[in-house]
């Protein structure tokens, strides 16, 4: 019966209805799998264990534009955007930002990853298997995993060094906010790991002898992605491309630590954005997110991400599990 459901899936996906109105009329319109899974009796999925083997199929090729909505940033106050890391001065608010719900079609590239590099549109999907699963070993992880990263992105980029400096393990379900920001579940706001400065910033902190050096070339941040453990069902991760990002859309706010000051960019909604995700992404599939780029000649110089509610996500399907690791990509030795 299986089987059979799975048949049917496939022939369904080619079928394309004439689309919609408003956004999503400038888009094919996509076929809702999900839905039709719940309703299929013969095709129930009885555990997690089934629901992760039938995403991981190749013969699975369901493409779901989701109706959701993004959170995005609006002011509080007319003073300048503020974050506290950890807890702040007493009598002084976590924070001064605030954000909105609007509602965006996130549009699925699976079947057509190809299309999209780091340099057009800001991100890349690329299949990458890694030889670890269980990421519980920080460890292990600085040790292999970072190694795994670093040969990917020499290969995808062509960098000539590669410097890893941070990781984050996403594994709760529980969201992080602006109020909670050691939750480390999927961020629900629109946002930019680093503003340009902090970027520049952070080339100093790593390498104090080279910066300037190595800053009179090509130097980028670039976030790798990976789910684990499962693929992809609530909370996937969605990429603005950076061609339809106005210069006004982008808001630093100060990232304030103990020790330091960083900075990030919040984001402000436009609705010419448009914003992809890989559906059904498998712990083998990476997206690959550009946060900076010194290159200034045309070239997307960052992209906007945040997780995303999907509607349709079958209920019995596992929590995202994520690891991001971040580097930096120089062109020089």
């Amino acid at each position: 019966m299986v089987t059979a459901y799975l048949g049917l899936v496939k022939s369904i996906c080619q079928i394309r209805p004439s689309a919609g109105t408003g956004i999503a009329s400038h888009f094919p319109t996509r076929v809702d799998l999900f839905p039709l899974h719940r309703r299929c009796e013969s095709a129930h999925l009885a555990s997690v264990e089934s629901y992760t083997a039938m995403l991981s199929s190749s013969s699975i090729t369901s493409l779901r534009d989701v109706h959701t909505s993004l959170n995005f940033y609006v002011p509080v106050n007319h003073e300048e955007p503020y974050q506290y890391v950890f807890t702040p001065p007493e009598g002084i608010a976590h924070n001064n930002l605030d954000s909105e719900a609007r509602p965006v079609v996130v549009l699925d590239v699976r079947g057509s990853e190809s299309e999209y590099d780091l340099d057009k549109n800001g991100f890349q999907y690329v299949r990458w298997p890694s030889a670890h699963r269980e990421f519980t070993d920080p460890e292990t992880i600085k040790t292999k995993y970072y190694a795994e990263v670093e040969d990917l992105l020499k290969s995808v980029t062509s960098a000539k060094r590669v410097l890893l400096f941070d990781h984050t393990l996403r594994l709760s379900a529980t969201a992080e906010t602006l109020d909670n920001l050691g939750a480390r579940g999927p961020v629900e706001r629109v946002h930019v790991d680093q503003t340009y400065e902090a970027a520049r910033a952070r080339v100093h902190r790593h390498l104090p002898q080279d910066a300037d050096r190595v800053l009179s070339s090509r130097v980028r941040i670039i976030n790798v992605w990976r789910p684990i453990q499962n693929p992809v069902a609530h909370k996937p991760l969605a990429v603005c491309d950076w061609r339809t990002v106005g210069p006004d859309d982008l808001v630093s706010v100060r990232l304030i630590y103990p020790d330091r000051e960083g900075s990030t960019f919040s984001v402000r909604h436009n609705p010419d954005m448009r914003f992809h995700y890989l559906s059904n992404q498998t712990p083998d599939e990476v997206t690959l997110i550009k946060c900076f780029d010194s290159a200034e000649d045309g070239t997307a110089r960052l992209t906007p991400h945040s997780a995303f509610t999907d509607p349709g996500s079958p209920p019995e399907a596992p929590h995202r599990q994520s690891i991001e690791v971040r580097a930096l990509v120089f062109d020089s030795l």
